[in-house]
């Protein structure tokens, strides 16, 4: 069964960017691991990729992916933009594979899972966006890298507190770099799922 997903990766004490949004934490970090068990990290975001068939971010978010990358790297899969905002579409995107939409997840939820397909509805963040997810009872699973850097400020990994109770941990995976990627099941969003009739 297709599950909503979200992806990411996060310092150790809890954020997914800096207070500017920045990355170089992420992007310019240089660990290792040798321990038993330590797989490389990469090839890790393909293998998860591969099971991604649609995407959903907020307007910050896509905003810095437009900004920061030469082209746009989601060609082939439909990406769900929620933004109140006129944003501009990004080069190199198939015409209606990206929407830029004004509402609530509740509401389009349906049409996001039914467009991934046979696959999984990854979303990309920021925190508010995930959050809402996750209020609604529609996340299925957190999968995040938790990087060895701690960064004392910046956005967070959710916006507030959830109100689904403990995550289940599913497994953990060391990577040869030093991070570590953990993966967790809401149990509210099955129960959402079941009891209000959503087509997945």
């Amino acid at each position: 069964m297709p599950r909503t997903q979200y992806f990411c990766a996060m310092s150790l004490d809890g954020y997914i960017a800096e207070a500017d949004d920045t990355l170089d934490w992420l992007t310019k970090y240089d660990g290792s691991f040798r321990g038993e068990g330590a797989e490389p990290i990469a090839g890790s975001y393909d293998r998860f990729y591969e099971g991604v068939g649609a995407l959903v971010s907020g307007s910050m978010t896509y905003e810095w992916v437009l900004e920061q990358l030469d082209a746009w790297p989601y060609a082939g899969k439909p990406c769900w933009i929620l933004s109140s905002r006129r944003l501009p579409k990004p080069e190199g995107a198939a015409e209606d594979e990206v929407q830029i939409v004004d509402g609530m997840v509740e509401d389009l939820y349906e049409q996001m899972v039914a467009s991934a397909g046979d696959r999984n509805l990854w979303v990309v963040g920021g925190g508010n966006v995930a959050s809402q997810f996750a209020n609604a009872g529609l996340l299925d699973e957190l999968l995040v890298t938790v990087v060895p850097v701690v960064l004392g400020e910046g956005k967070p990994l959710f916006d507030r507190r959830l109100p689904s109770g403990p995550m289940q941990l599913c497994g953990a995976r060391p990577f040869d770099s030093g991070m570590v990627e953990l993966r967790y099941e809401l149990a509210s969003a099955s129960r959402k799922r079941r009891t209000q009739g959503y087509a997945p």
